[in-house]
């Protein structure tokens, strides 16, 4: 723990917080009804706090242990790729402007909530994917791997029909926009990304043609 403590400290912290808050709201109510987003009251300007606070809790057990996981295997190697500062600015403001359009989307919806860390954390995998577009990925429970650039356009064409057809417990408005967050704001850190993956991605491309 401690090589990844200096290597990464602000994942370290992240990951950290997460559980601990996560493992107090599963077992304070009151403490997990404070944390929670619920758009109908922050479009009126209460509560504002919850677009933060409620990345930091989940649904269940399986909420929060696939989101660690993606977590643990992406954000160490982004940070200590892109800088401390850098990693930090990156997953809070994705946390934020992943929320913005759910609560923009269910305004008038009082009993509409939202929890987890997923906007923030499809945003560090977006970034890590624009450092190495050709990395292979995959779903934890399907064995077959592709290039990370080809998965990250299947999971925004899924995200996008997805949340179009507005069914299931899931926010895939959050996992879009944490996407798309992650994407720009890394692009806006580092510049030179942006030459090196198409780069990467052309060599790719040639590589399997000849």
């Amino acid at each position: 723990m401690e090589q990844y403590f200096s290597v990464a400290p602000v994942a370290c912290v992240i990951f950290a917080i997460t559980i601990i808050v996560t493992l107090i709201a599963f077992y304070n109510e009151d403490f997990y009804n404070k944390l929670i987003l619920q758009p109908y009251n922050v479009s009126k300007g209460k509560y504002v706090y919850t677009l933060i606070t409620s990345g930091f809790i989940h649904a269940d057990w399986m909420h929060l242990l696939f989101n660690m996981m993606t977590f643990y295997f992406f954000a160490f190697q982004l940070e200590a790729t892109i800088g401390h500062w850098q990693f930090a600015l990156l997953y809070m403001v994705s946390l934020i402007l992943s929320d913005l359009p759910s609560v923009a989307k269910h305004k008038n919806d009082f009993w509409y909530r939202s929890l987890g860390a997923s906007g923030a954390i499809s945003a560090v995998v977006f970034s890590a994917i624009l450092f190495n577009p050709l990395g292979k990925m995959g779903l934890i429970f399907l064995p077959i791997q592709i290039p990370a650039v080809l998965f990250g356009i299947l999971y925004l064409i899924y995200c996008s029909y997805a949340s179009k057809q507005g069914q299931g417990n899931i926010n895939h408005d959050a996992h879009l926009f944490g996407a798309l967050s992650g994407i720009m704001i890394t692009i806006i850190l580092v510049p030179q990304v942006v030459p090196y993956f198409f780069h990467t991605v052309t060599e790719g491309v040639q590589s399997l043609l000849h």
